[in-house]
């Protein structure tokens, strides 16, 4: 299903060689960045059977890193595409080259834009290099939509199987001075922490987080989605300072209504 969301539009200019695409997903852009990106994420959703199924992909997501994804098309052959990273910046731009043998292993560039609207995330593509291969422009400006198309069902449904509430988390240290006593040992702890939690951001679950100045002492603000007070749980108790057994402990509250 697609309620609430736009369907996906996509314009080849055949003219230009470059394809112009749009659609409107209820889920944050960090979901959506994940759906794109993530080695587990990708033959969940991208092919359909009567057409093809990706059933692979790897990718080193950073500048200069290589992606591949493989899959069968539905006459049972194997197909792959493949290419570069050229701009990672989560959750909101991600570029890449795209070459693939249906194209004629021509290198061309896809862009990523992602943007938080009221509804979630408008994401919008471009792919462009293909030049005068106009019939090729034409078809991959339908299969875009495709693609785009499944995206957004496969965000949907996740979302609406999985109502999730909005945490408050908060990480207690080990002395009321930790922020301005920090050890060399401590302060690498910290950055550890820091890390962690940006790791969790631009999977969507983490939705900010950062010191407090509080004047009986500083402590950490972390505020979560999460399907449930479980999830959160596991989260915060994967936190390199609750695992170094220093004494930090989170306290966790769901908030009542979150206004975002």
């Amino acid at each position: 299903m697609m309620a609430n969301n736009d369907r996906p539009r996509a314009i080849a200019d055949v003219s230009a060689g470059t394809i112009l695409a749009t659609v409107t997903i209820a889920v944050p852009p960090e979901r959506v960045f994940r759906a794109l990106t993530a080695d587990d994420q990708i033959p969940l959703w991208w092919g359909a059977d009567e057409l093809y199924r990706t059933t692979k992909h790897t990718a080193d997501l950073r500048p200069g890193g290589a992606w591949r994804s493989e899959g069968k098309g539905a006459d049972g052959q194997d197909f792959h595409v493949q290419g570069e990273y050229l701009k990672v910046e989560p959750p909101h731009l991600l570029v890449l080259t795209w070459k693939a043998p249906w194209d004629g292993d021509n290198v061309t560039t896809v862009t990523y834009m992602l943007e938080a609207v009221g509804a979630g995330t408008r994401l919008t593509l471009r792919h462009e290099g293909f030049g005068v291969r106009q019939g090729a422009c034409r078809d991959h400006g339908s299969g875009w939509e495709r693609v785009l198309g499944w995206l957004t069902t496969f965000l949907t449904d996740e979302a609406g199987s999985k109502p999730q509430g909005v945490f408050h988390c908060r990480l207690i240290p080990p002395r009321p001075d930790f922020a301005f006593t920090l050890t060399d040992a401590e302060k690498t702890l910290m950055k550890q922490h820091s890390d962690y939690l940006r790791g969790k951001w631009g999977e969507g679950g983490v939705i900010l987080f950062g010191p407090v100045a509080d004047p009986a002492g500083p402590w950490g603000l972390g505020i979560v989605r999460a399907v449930d007070e479980a999830a959160v749980r596991a989260l915060t108790e994967a936190d390199p300072t609750v695992r170094s057994g220093l004494g930090f402990r989170y306290e966790i509250l769901p908030m009542m209504t979150a206004v975002m």
